[in-house]
């Protein structure tokens, strides 16, 4: 079935040049061309599109606006922003609303491999009410106590990196959102940033304090939380499988992109479990109780209650933040990764050993190596079955280091990539 994408700029003649670079994808695309907002949300009340690509500075309706018209009445839409424009107040009023951004001038090739991932990652998650309630999201709720300490740190007289990178590494949801940004074409870094604290550090005290303060990328968590769930455990165990995984990687004699991939793939592994825990506490609570009361794994538990897991909300939305794939498969199938394609060593391969053996040795009698939810034929398959007695005493020692020794690791030296 061809994909449906929508191109809107305000030059009649960037609209032309975009249908003649992408005239060879017209057996695979259902293209629209709209010369602004108005237009554009004309074409959107009679079809719906899978992916919309907006310029930003636009007459009348600038993309940021337009963009926010696309998410309240089509949230199961993709949105891109494809700019030249730089200008930071502009740049912050679309933060919110768009997926990913692009640079003008963007070659072909990275137009349509930005557009096909978007694609696919729709794939990730079928039911159609979660990838709505997963596309309107804009921020992940934060720790109460963590959000206020970095807005009381923000507008102190004096605010400190060290100190804001500290807090924002001790938190899953704003630890992902830095990250997004800065990785994005929105601040157009030569290289890819693992480690939340170093974020804080190069985009500069300035711009995280207009962000947090004035555009407020991040939330706090508000209500009572979710019965059985704990958001603290839920950082700590993150923690470690990253770090952990980090030393699956480095043991595997991985390049430094494979131990950064790898070190953030085991962070967000389970971020699923936080936007579900967010976004749908009730329903999210009554999995959990599945769970206990009838021992189902809490894949099964999830998609009995909700009709997907956070295995797929996790991966959806890391995929449409733009994260790169090895982090988005990892979350996509750190429970199962016999069902991934790729039989090769990868984060993936990294973050579901250290995730089950950081289970195995936070549970009573831990380290006893009845690791049950290994999935040995993948790891046979992949060629490292025989590592894993490493990989154990790897874990061992992680497991006996303080969380926040850890965090403190990490904001040291980018991604523990070393």
């Amino acid at each position: 079935m061809k994909k449906s994408i929508l191109f809107v700029d305000d030059e009649p003649f960037v609209l032309e040049a975009i249908r003649r670079m992408l005239r060879s994808k017209q057996d695979d695309w259902e293209m629209a061309f709209a010369t602004g907002g108005p237009e554009a949300l004309a074409w959107m009340e009679d079809r719906a599109f899978d992916v919309v690509v907006s310029d930003m500075l636009m007459p009348g309706m600038n993309g940021s606006r337009f963009l926010r018209e696309v998410m309240e009445r089509s949230p199961d839409t993709i949105r891109f922003i494809l700019s030249g424009h730089s200008d930071p107040e502009l740049v912050y009023q679309s933060i919110g609303v768009t997926h990913q951004y692009l640079a003008k001038p963007c070659s072909v090739r990275d137009l349509v491999s930005a557009v096909e991932r978007a694609c696919a990652i729709r794939e990730l998650l079928r039911k159609r009410d979660l990838r709505e309630l997963m596309s309107r999201i804009q921020t992940i709720p934060s720790l109460p106590d963590l959000y206020a300490r970095v807005v009381e740190e923000l507008k102190s007289p004096d605010p400190s990196v060290h100190r804001v990178g500290d807090i924002i590494s001790r938190d899953l949801g704003m630890s992902a959102k830095v990250l997004q940004l800065v990785n994005s074409a929105f601040f157009g870094l030569p290289r890819t940033v693992h480690s939340p604290a170093q974020a804080v550090a190069l985009l500069g005290i300035d711009i995280v304090k207009s962000l947090v303060l004035m555009v407020q990328v991040f939330s706090r968590m508000d209500g009572p939380g979710v019965t059985g769930f704990s958001l603290d455990n839920l950082w700590t165990h993150s923690m470690r499988v990253a770090h952990v995984s980090l030393g699956i990687a480095r043991q595997a004699e991985g390049g430094k992109r494979d131990r950064d991939d790898a070190f953030m793939a085991g962070l967000f592994h389970d971020l699923g479990k936080l936007l579900l825990m967010a976004r749908l506490p009730d329903r999210y609570e009554e999995a959990l109780r599945l769970m206990e009361t009838e021992h189902r794994s809490c894949l099964e538990a999830e998609r009995a209650v909700l009709g997907g897991t956070h295995e797929e909300v996790g991966a959806y939305l890391l995929g449409l933040w733009g994260f790169a794939d090895p982090v988005v498969e990892a979350a996509a199938f750190h429970h199962r990764p016999g069902e991934c394609r790729c039989r090769q060593f990868s984060a993936l391969t990294a973050v579901h050993a250290a995730n089950v053996l950081v289970n195995e040795f936070a549970a009573p009698g831990g380290g006893a190596g009845h690791a049950r939810d290994l999935d040995s034929g993948y790891l046979a398959e992949a060629g490292v079955a025989e590592r894993l007695p490493e990989w154990r005493r790897i874990c061992e020692t992680i497991m006996r280091l303080d969380v926040n020794r850890l965090v403190e690791d990490n904001g040291e030296k980018e991604g523990g990539g070393g």
